[in-house]
């Protein structure tokens, strides 16, 4: 009798089990994982863009390490604006989420609340009282809010009153100010000696006349961080509580503040000089019930000369590498033209190795002059900015009297040589006074003869770099003044302030750049045949002037006598003028022609590579993987 062995059943279930226990583990696994690394690495960041723009500065951590006394932060959001506008409610959770950052890198000592002023709250009530600004968003009226409020310990108060999406590129730099004058009450002393009405003119408000009679958005940044002080122009001493003297555009100062500024200097102070050989801020802010002034230069080369510096104030930069486009006269063809006495100097033209222009983004200028060494003096020179080699430099009195950009564009000229704007110097300097004058104040300090040690001191051959119009934009938020800085000027006042009073955590968050880039080969080609076209159009000028002064002389005869017989060779004559012109008007329309051609060349290319090169490049590599499959099954089958 045989018996028969049954099969083993299948171990399916088993098998079902394991996938099961499998699957669990894993997804304890993944949310393990994902708790650890919320726990250990909640503040990692992987900031790809190229200026950094989401990464905090060592400014702002430094601010933030430095804090002893806690600062609390109340962010005034109402959530309404997110709903009906959702720009702002993305805006807003990227200033909550750079607010939660400062919260974890002060270990404690910033404190953060989010509060919603919803209308007739008490909230809404504080948010008022703080000079928070409240926008309606709608007809019914209700206002919705968007601002910070910071405190101290001994209850000072600083806000944002409307967090702008516009300044965004301004926020951290917001924030940490906000921070570092609530950590820092005492602010150091800066004085201010100017011929500009630095402050504002009352007699321009009085005459009705705003836009000359404001006060410059450069001081009102400055009085934010220090305790502003005017110096006379005719001073004979400078107060020993002044740490930064600021000397911007000060004309015909007598011996005896000469002799103060020198003295300050010898003392160890820190000075920043602004000269200009054409400001163009006294030439469009004329004193009211006055005529434009003639004399637009400021000059301090008896200090400046001895100190081994040199800032000629009649010569002027031009500059072809940023310069403005400006409304051209009404008789030109062409509607806008570079002026190269205005310009911006990039990132490039910046000194990156100096905290003052470290992170600088543009600078603005406005009929700039040169700051040089002096040959053979000791001191320390240290460009900050310069200009491009596409420069070269004119006398002051083209700019001042007849400034046509045209004519300029036209007879420009660049020598391939860069030119320093603004320098530091360095090092131990003389008096340029050997002796106490005669007309010295009575109560001055006893004279010094030269410093106990290495001066620092930074000169700048353009006072415009105040001048509002030429780095910011002011315009009215109901009824609130706001600013918004297309330059880094203010930023540059703040930092060369900072540097030289030694409170340099602010400098490196002054701008954070911008995500913008320009078009420079497109502008290079168009300033290029733009030179071109006004080097021809003004030969052409000379020709037609040329020749009517000839046609003249051809009607009228000898003597000037009218009423002559034109002779064949006299006709002969004229017709080959006028067939001269016909040419360089023809030679005009090619250069013209040709400006576009390249730029549409450019662009075609551009297109072309946007359009089909990145296409190709994923054809080709689809194709190379194909192969690189097939290859591998072929040696699978062998």
């Amino acid at each position: 009798m045989s018996t028969t062995t049954s099969p083993a059943p299948p171990a399916r279930p088993r098998r079902g089990l394991a996938a099961w226990v499998a699957l669990a583990l894993a997804a304890v696994l993944a949310v393990g994982v994902n708790m650890l690394a919320d726990r250990l690495l909640s503040r990692a960041r992987l900031d790809l863009t190229q200026n950094r723009l989401y990464t905090l500065s060592d400014g702002t951590k430094q601010v933030l390490a430095g804090l002893r006394d806690p600062v609390t932060l109340r962010l005034y959001y109402s959530r309404r604006l997110g709903a009906d506008l959702p720009a702002y409610g993305a805006y807003a959770d990227r200033v909550r989420a750079m607010l939660a950052e400062y919260v974890a890198l002060s270990n404690g000592r910033v404190r953060l609340e989010v509060l919603d002023p919803e209308p007739f709250s008490e909230t809404e009530d504080r948010a008022v009282a703080l000079g928070l600004q409240g926008v309606p968003v709608d007809q019914s009226g209700e206002q919705v809010f968007f601002g910070l409020a910071g405190s101290n310990l001994l209850d000072d108060e600083r806000t944002i009153p409307f967090l702008q999406p516009e300044r965004e590129r301004f926020l951290e730099y917001d924030l940490t100010r906000m921070v570092w004058e609530l950590s820092n009450p005492r602010r150091p002393v800066l004085g201010v000696m100017s011929s500009l009405p630095l402050n504002g003119d009352p007699r321009a408000m009085m005459m009705r006349r705003p836009d000359i009679g404001q006060p410059y958005v450069a001081m009102t940044q400055l009085r934010q961080f220090y305790t502003v002080r005017d110096v006379a122009l005719d001073a004979g001493v400078i107060e020993p509580e002044v740490q930064v003297l600021l000397v911007a555009h000060a004309q015909g100062l007598p011996e005896r503040t000469l002799y103060a500024i020198d003295q300050f200097v010898m003392r160890g102070g820190r000075l920043i000089v602004m000269v200009d050989p054409h400001s163009e801020s006294q030439a469009s802010r004329p004193s009211p019930g006055q005529p434009p002034s003639r004399d637009t230069a400021s000059s301090l080369d008896l200090l400046l000369n001895a100190w081994g510096i040199e800032a000629p104030p009649d010569r002027v930069v031009l500059d072809q590498r940023g310069a403005w486009r400006v409304r051209a006269d009404p008789r030109d063809r062409v509607q806008a033209v570079d002026y190269l006495a205005w310009f911006n100097a990039p990132a490039a033209a910046m000194n990156r190795n100096e905290v003052a222009t470290a992170e600088l983004a543009q600078l603005t200028f406005g009929s700039a002059g040169e700051v040089r060494r002096r040959p053979g003096a000791a001191v320390e020179f240290v460009p900050l900015v310069t200009s491009s080699d596409r420069s070269m430099l004119v006398d002051a009195a083209r700019v001042r009297q007849d400034p046509s950009p045209s004519r300029l564009l036209a007879e420009f000229r660049p020598d391939g040589q860069a030119r320093v704007l603004v320098a530091r110097i360095r090092g131990p300097l003389s008096s340029a006074f050997p002796a106490r004058p005669a007309d010295a104040a009575e109560d001055a300090p006893p004279h010094r003869a030269a410093t106990d040690g290495p001066a620092n001191l930074v000169v700048a051959n353009d006072a415009d770099l105040l001048e509002d119009r030429f780095w910011v934009r002011v315009q009215d938020f109901f009824g609130q003044q706001v600013t918004t800085p297309f330059s880094d000027n203010g930023a540059f006042l703040i930092n060369l302030a900072d540097s030289l009073a030694g409170g340099e955590a602010l400098v490196s968050l002054r701008s954070r750049g911008e995500s913008l880039r320009p078009f420079e080969m497109i502008d290079d080609i168009r300033r290029g045949a733009e030179a071109q076209f006004r080097q021809t159009e003004q030969a052409l000028q000379e020709r037609l002037e040329a020749t009517e002064r000839r046609l003249r002389e051809l009607r009228q005869g000898p003597g000037g006598q009218g009423g002559t017989v034109i002779t064949p060779e006299q006709r002969a004559e004229i017709d080959r003028a006028r067939d001269e012109i016909r040419r360089t008007r023809g030679e005009l329309r090619q250069v013209q022609l040709e400006l576009r051609r390249d730029i549409e060349r450019l662009e075609a290319t551009l297109r072309a590579i946007n359009v089909a090169a990145v296409p190709a490049l994923l054809t080709v590599f689809a194709i190379f993987l194909g192969l690189l499959r097939a290859r591998r099954r072929a040696a699978a089958r062998a």
